[in-house]
């Protein structure tokens, strides 16, 4: 079941998953400005966290990522809400304008992981944003990487909304 109960539309994600973790935060943006400042938040120190996870990629074997400061800032009216294309370096599954939209990683032969938001309008005027991420592992590298990552995961995600409501 989603975490996020309201948006039975996205139950599919949250099926045999191996890690799931869910955030929210308010702000006055809609859903194409959220999570297009969400995808073009590039501090100095996740520029330096994705050179560590280079060097990670190479031991591992894995899919090595676009990095954050060579990818251009995305604006709200190009964010794609169609399944198939690119955000970013994520790959759109499903979204809906206005409501959610879910995007996952490019395929890797360790994990499969899955980054949405879901978008509640609230009384006060602004919206409620709920973020969340998932983990399908793949091979036995997927927990050895996905554990080596999760404390800087939690400290990226949090970044990457408050540049969401900054939008």
């Amino acid at each position: 079941m989603c975490p996020v109960g309201k948006f039975q539309a996205l139950d599919g994600f949250f099926q045999d998953i191996d890690y799931i973790d869910s955030k929210t935060i308010d702000g006055a943006v809609d859903l194409r400005g959220f999570v297009s400042g969400m995808l073009s938040c590039f501090p100095w120190w996740l520029i330096v966290l994705y050179r560590f996870r280079a060097i990670l990629a190479r031991i591992l074997g894995l899919v090595r990522h676009e990095r954050p400061g060579l990818l251009s800032p995305l604006k709200p009216e190009a964010l794609s809400f169609t399944a198939g294309e690119k955000a970013s370096f994520f790959i759109v599954q499903k979204a809906k304008e206005n409501s959610y939209w879910v995007a996952a990683a490019p395929e890797d032969k360790h994990l499969t992981a899955c980054f949405g938001v879901a978008v509640e309008p609230l009384d006060s005027g602004l919206n409620r944003f709920y973020v969340f991420t998932t983990v399908k592992y793949r091979h036995w590298t997927g927990p050895v990487y996905f554990n080596l990552i999760r404390p800087f995961h939690h400290l990226v995600v949090w970044r990457m909304m408050r540049a969401g409501v900054a939008a």
